[in-house]
């Protein structure tokens, strides 16, 4: 096993814990930064280009029929395959976080449409279920499982917020294990049915989960609920006949006390398990292979690579599976850094050089694995971890189209997340929808004055009615710190003084005889 540092030229700060990485075409695409995507990459997803140690990023596009897809962060993930040798394939998504820090319960169907030297495009479909549908959740896994000719994905484990009614103002975002159910979805007919199982009896999360044609290994993971981590090794075999499937559950001893893990596939039978938490506040850095036969599954401690300083006594560390034996490894920068969200990263090789050229990328059958996450209440709270197929290798893309956060426009006049007014209270960690209006951020107003510039509704205290009425006559509007300003500017028009002639005084006889009426001019007035 060897340990190389990779430089990430231009764009560190979108490498956050709890990305994901896709692979598709022996191509590394990552997905799920910590924030909403900024315009020169609308969707989120970045191919990255690894060469001479430096990491770069070049943005791809979607599809005109794709579904708009949020940089969910922490979802479970896997490939779905028309059958268990097909080479076509695309990606489940399901769950994850926003970065307005709700919980997605949707399903997503990510395939690549095109790609060439100057622009990668996919298509995102959103998927319907119908039955019992798997609440909101992250940490968890999804599998696909082969049986008989058919397939169907599993979903276990994870974590969601408290149910609404149970909240308290003291814990009114706390995170709860999600119920240890099993859920086996159709995506063929849309249709999902969940199963209780008596060896199942604590929730898990960011556990490791591996798949091998109709049985799917669970090993490891967190319970919030009793905060052990068991060394839990669980068998699930799940046979799909004519009738209804049966899912059975079988408890194999042999198993790690571990979270977090990130699993690498090495060999047709042969994983290598990396990384994770022995607990609250030690990492696992002891290795394991583990051997899948029909059967049965063998978990054995190898050697492990020597570790650099900095990260035998960094606090986190996250990743993910970048295929063919090789992980991608990060860690929080030093404080003395200028960018104070900075991270170093490595490429962890579990095979040596001459394998890893002689031998194809193996399809990956395991699903994503993760770690504890910033709403919970462990010290690795926002380390957690995804495993995924994906290539360590270079591309022979074209670079002249890489991301650059320095070619980004200015946040403070494109309207995204700003700080509008010194009495802007808008926290884009906790922002939620104000108005029925808000999709995706917060809504705003452009300020008139000067060149322009934009301002919260929420700040400016505008109702939403007064905000589309505004909007929709099309008129200049001035935020509250400029509003005085420009009624200064204004000039008074000038009003034009009308000539009154002097009125000639009326005779005394003439006046009383007006200011009497006649007997007729009474009648007439009566009867109007």
């Amino acid at each position: 096993m060897s340990l190389q540092m990779v430089s990430a030229v231009s764009n560190s700060s979108l490498l956050q814990p709890g990305f994901s990485l896709l692979n598709f075409d022996g191509h590394v695409f990552f997905f799920g930064q910590k924030g909403w995507p900024k315009r020169s990459c609308p969707t989120g997803v970045f191919l990255l280009d690894i060469k001479q140690n430096e990491l770069k990023m070049k943005p791809a596009c979607f599809s005109k029929d794709s579904c708009y897809l949020p940089p969910l962060r922490y979802p479970a993930l896997c490939t779905l395959r028309s059958d268990a040798k097909s080479d076509e394939y695309q990606y489940i998504i399901h769950g994850g976080k926003t970065p307005n820090n709700d919980i997605s319960d949707k399903i997503y169907f990510m395939s690549l449409v095109s790609k060439n030297s100057k622009k990668i495009m996919f298509r995102c479909i959103e998927k319907d279920l119908g039955g019992d549908v798997p609440e909101a959740r992250y940490g968890h896994t999804i599998n696909v499982v082969h049986s008989r000719g058919k397939s169907m994905s599993v979903i276990f484990g994870g974590r969601s917020y408290t149910p609404l009614a149970q909240r308290t103002t003291e814990k009114w975002n706390s995170v709860v294990d999600c119920l240890p159910s099993v859920f086996l979805i159709d995506f063929e007919f849309g249709c999902c049915t969940s199963y209780i199982l008596p060896e199942l009896q604590d929730g898990l999360s960011f556990h490791v989960s591996i798949t091998r044609g109709d049985t799917i290994y669970i090993l490891g993971g967190h319970s919030l609920q009793n905060n052990t981590r068991c060394p839990n090794l669980y068998k699930l075999k799940v046979d799909l006949p004519l009738g209804s499937p049966a899912v059975t559950c079988t408890i194999l001893p042999g198993g790690i006390s571990v979270s977090s893990a990130i699993v690498t596939q090495t060999g047709d039978t042969e994983f290598v398990l990396v990384g994770g938490y022995h607990s609250d506040n030690q990492k696992r850095l002891v290795c394991n292979t583990i051997v899948l036969e029909d059967s049965k599954i063998e978990i054995v401690e190898r050697a492990s690579p020597e570790w650099t300083p900095d990260i035998k006594h960094c606090r986190i560390w996250f990743g993910g599976d970048m295929g063919k034996g090789s992980v991608l490894l990060g860690i929080p920068g030093a404080n003395k850094q200028l960018i104070s969200d900075a991270n170093y990263f490595y490429i962890l090789r579990c095979k040596g050089a001459e394998e890893d050229k002689e031998e194809e990328l193996t399809t990956q059958i395991c699903s994503q694995t993760s770690s504890e996450d910033p709403g919970d209440s462990t010290p690795f709270e926002d380390s957690e971890e995804f495993c995924f197929s994906a290539e360590a290798n270079s591309f022979d893309i074209d670079d002249t189209d890489t991301y650059n956060e320095d070619d980004e426009e200015d946040e403070s006049e494109t309207g995204y997340w700003i700080t509008c007014s010194a009495s802007c209270n808008i926290d884009i960690n906790s922002w939620v929808p104000f108005y029925s209006t808000e999709l995706n951020k917060p809504a705003m107003i452009l300020c008139s004055s000067g060149a322009g510039h934009w301002v919260h509704a929420q700040c400016m205290d505008l109702s939403e009615t007064m905000l589309l009425r505004l909007s929709e006559a099309n008129v200049k509007y001035f935020c509250n710190q400029h509003i005085d300003l420009n009624k200064q500017l204004q000039t008074p028009p000038k009003v034009m003084q009308l000539k009154k002639q002097p009125m000639k005084p009326l005779r005394k006889k003439k006046a009383m005889k007006l200011a009497t009426p006649t007997k007729k001019s009474f009648l007439r007035r009566l009867f109007e």
